[in-house]
C-alpha cells in the first residue's frame, strides 16, 4: 500500500493550528458557533435525564404510598415496590470486580450451608474436621435460623425453602435447656425476625413470638434488668455463677432491637416495655462520660465495680443506643437514646490511645482509674458503629471528627489481620510503645467485626480501599479456614492451626456482610434497614406507618408461605 504524502498529512494539520483561525475569522466564528451548540446540547441532554430521574423518583414515591394503604386494608402484594426500586439502581451501580468477588462470597456460603446440611442438619453448629454437628445453644438450629437472611439476601430460593419448612415443622423451643438470654435474643429471635421481613412469611413470626414469651421472665427482676440465663421450659432465670449474680452489660442492654420489632409487628407492647425499661434504669445510674462497667446487679440496678471495655461484655449495648435510635426514625421519642450514645461516644474519645512508630489508634480498657493498652477484636465493631453515627451530630466538625476516627480504628483493626503471618486477626492484641501492637490471644473463630466495619465504611464513605480490605480478608479465610466439609477456625493465627467449629454467626455475618461490602448500596440500604448485632436487618417502620404499638405492621413482600 502506498504511503500518503507528507503534504496531504501536513495539510491536515493545519486545523489544529491555533494561528489558522486567526488567520480567517470567519472560520473561528463558525467554530466558535459550533462548541456552543454542542454544549447546549450536551446540558440540555442532562437535564433531561435529571428530569427523568425526578419524575421515576416520583412515581416510585406514589406506587410505595399505593402500596402502604393496600398492606393496611389487608390486601397483600406479590411484588414488593422498594425491591422494584432496588433493582433499578442495581442495574446502574453494577462493578464486574465486586460482581465477581460477591459470587465468590455467595460461593463460600453455598460450601459452608451444604456442609452443615450434610453434616449437621438441625442441630445448633458444624464441626467440619469431624463431620458432625453439635448443640451449643440448646438444640434450637442456631446456624439454620441464622443463616436464612443470608440465604435469602443472596437469591439462594431452593435452600431458604428447605430451611423455612424446618423451622415450620420441626423448631421446637419446649426444651428443658438454660439458655443464653442475649445469645438466644440476637441469633433467634433477631434471626426470625429478619426472615419474617424479607418474605412475609408468618410462620417466622409466630416462631419469634413463641421464644421471646419464654425468655419474658428473666426481666421479672425488682429494677428490671434482666437475668442472663432461663430454662425455657419452666421459665426459671438465674444468672451465671462466675459473675457473682450481677448481669452483663450487654446481654441485659442487646435486646431492644429485637423486642420493640416485635412489639411493632404484633401489635402487643409487652416485648417494648420490658427492654425500654432498662434503658430507663441505666439512665438512673449513668456517668458523665457514658462509660458504664460490665457488671450490673439485677436487684438494685446498680454497676458493680468491674471493668469498662468495648469488647467483650460492653460493646453491643453502645450500638444498641444508636441502633434503637435509627430504628425509631430519630424522632423525640427515641432521643434520649442517641443523647446517651453521644455521652458514651465522649468516653470512647476518652479510652482511645495510638502508637509509636505506625500511628494505630485503639480503644483501650478501663479498670478503676487506670487504663490497659488492650483492645479485643470484638471492639472493631465500634469503627462500623462511629461512621453510622456520625452524620447526625449537629455540629459538622464533630461529624467529621467521629468519621475520622472511625477511619483510623478500621486501619487499626485491618492491620490486626495484617500483622499475622495467616492474614486472620487474633482474638485480642496489646499495644506497646515503639512496637505498635501484638497479639494476645491468638485464635481466630471467623469472627465479622472487622468486615462489619468495612462495610459501614465503604457505604458511607464511597472508598473502595475497604472492598480491597475486605477482599484480602475473605481471601485469607478462604486459603486458612475452608476445608472440604465447611470452614474452620484457627487456633493459633501464628501457625494456622485448625480448630473443629464453624460458628453459626460466621454463615449469619462475616459472610453476609462481605456480600454486601461488593453489593450495590441499594441491597438492603441504611435507609430502610437498621441490622442488629448479629447482623440481622430489621426493616425500618416509618412514621406514617408507625401509629402506635397497637396496629401491627405487616412486612413488604411476598405473600404468606413459599418464596418465589
Amino acid at each position: 500500500m502506498a504511503r500518503r504524502s507528507s503534504s496531504s498529512s501536513s495539510g491536515a494539520w493545519r486545523y489544529l493550528n491555533p494561528a489558522y483561525y486567526l488567520k480567517r475569522p470567519k472560520r473561528l466564528a463558525l467554530l466558535f458557533f459550533v462548541f456552543v451548540a454542542a454544549t447546549f446540547a450536551f446540558w440540555d441532554r442532562q437535564s433531561l435525564v435529571s428530569e427523568y430521574e425526578a419524575e421515576i423518583s416520583r412515581l416510585e414515591d406514589d406506587i410505595n404510598r399505593l402500596h402502604d394503604q393496600l398492606r393496611k386494608a389487608g390486601v397483600h402484594l406479590d411484588e414488593n415496590p422498594i425491591s422494584n426500586k432496588n433493582s433499578r439502581k442495581d442495574l446502574v451501580e453494577i462493578d464486574p470486580v465486586n460482581n465477581e468477588r460477591r459470587e465468590k462470597v455467595k460461593e463460600a456460603m453455598l460450601h459452608a450451608w451444604n456442609s452443615y446440611v450434610k453434616y449437621a442438619w438441625g442441630m445448633d453448629e458444624l464441626q467440619p474436621q469431624s463431620k458432625n454437628g453439635i448443640n451449643s445453644f440448646g438444640g434450637l438450629g442456631a446456624t439454620l435460623v441464622d443463616s436464612l437472611d443470608t440465604l435469602y439476601i443472596m437469591g439462594l430460593k431452593d435452600e431458604f425453602q428447605k430451611a423455612r419448612d424446618w423451622v415450620a415443622e420441626s423448631l421446637d423451643f419446649d426444651k428443658d435447656y438454660d439458655a443464653s438470654v442475649f445469645e438466644t435474643t440476637i441469633r433467634v429471635v433477631g434471626g426470625l425476625l429478619s426472615a419474617y421481613d424479607l418474605s412475609g412469611d408468618k410462620v417466622f413470626l409466630d416462631k419469634a413470638k413463641d421464644i421471646t414469651d419464654r425468655l419474658l421472665p428473666a426481666w421479672d427482676t425488682t429494677s428490671g434488668i434482666p437475668y442472663n440465663r432461663i430454662n425455657l421450659a419452666h421459665g426459671r432465670a438465674h444468672n451465671p455463677g462466675w459473675t457473682n449474680g450481677d448481669s452483663i452489660l450487654a446481654d441485659s442492654g442487646t435486646e431492644q432491637l429485637e423486642f420493640i420489632a416485635l412489639s411493632q409487628r404484633t401489635g402487643d407492647p409487652k416485648y417494648q416495655q420490658k427492654a425500654e425499661n432498662v434503658v430507663r434504669q441505666l439512665q438512673k445510674i449513668y456517668p458523665s462520660d457514658g462509660l458504664l462497667p460490665i457488671y450490673i446487679n439485677p436487684h438494685s440496678g446498680t454497676a458493680s465495680y468491674s471493668t469498662i471495655t468495648f469488647g467483650a461484655m460492653g460493646d453491643s449495648f453502645y450500638e444498641y443506643l444508636l441502633k434503637v435510635w435509627i430504628q425509631g426514625n430519630k424522632t423525640e421519642h427515641v432521643k434520649h437514646y442517641r443523647q446517651m450514645w453521644e455521652t458514651s461516644m465522649e468516653g470512647l474519645v476518652s479510652l482511645t490511645k495510638k502508637t509509636t512508630p505506625s500511628n494505630y489508634y485503639y480503644i483501650c480498657e478501663k479498670n478503676g482509674g487506670s487504663l490497659s493498652d488492650k483492645m479485643d477484636e470484638l471492639a472493631c465493631f465500634a469503627p462500623g458503629m462511629l461512621a453510622l453515627g456520625a452524620s447526625g451530630y449537629e455540629s459538622p466538625e464533630k461529624s467529621e471528627e467521629i468519621m475520622n476516627l472511625a477511619k483510623e480504628l478500621a486501619r487499626t483493626c485491618y492491620n490486626f489481620y495484617q500483622t499475622t503471618p495467616t492474614k486472620l486477626a487474633g482474638e485480642n492484641y496489646f499495644f506497646h510503645s515503639g512496637q505498635d501492637m501484638s497479639v494476645g490471644t491468638s485464635w481466630n473463630i471467623l469472627r465479622p467485626e472487622t468486615v462489619e466495619s468495612l462495610m459501614y465504611l465503604w457505604r458511607l464513605t464511597g472508598n473502595k480501599t475497604y472492598q480491597d480490605w475486605g477482599w484480602n480478608i475473605f481471601q485469607a479465610f478462604e486459603k486458612n479456614s475452608r476445608i472440604e466439609s465447611g470452614y474452620v477456625g484457627l487456633r493459633d493465627v501464628n501457625t494456622g492451626e485448625k480448630d473443629n467449629m464453624m460458628q453459626s454467626f460466621f454463615l449469619a455475618e462475616t459472610l453476609k456482610y462481605l456480600y454486601l461490602l461488593f453489593s450495590p448500596p441499594s441491597v438492603i440500604s441504611f435507609d430502610e434497614w437498621v441490622f442488629n448485632t448479629e447482623a440481622h436487618p430489621l426493616r425500618i417502620v416509618p412514621i406514617h406507618d408507625n401509629k402506635g404499638i397497637g396496629t401491627p405492621v405487616r412486612p413488604f413482600g411476598r405473600k404468606q408461605g413459599k418464596p418465589e
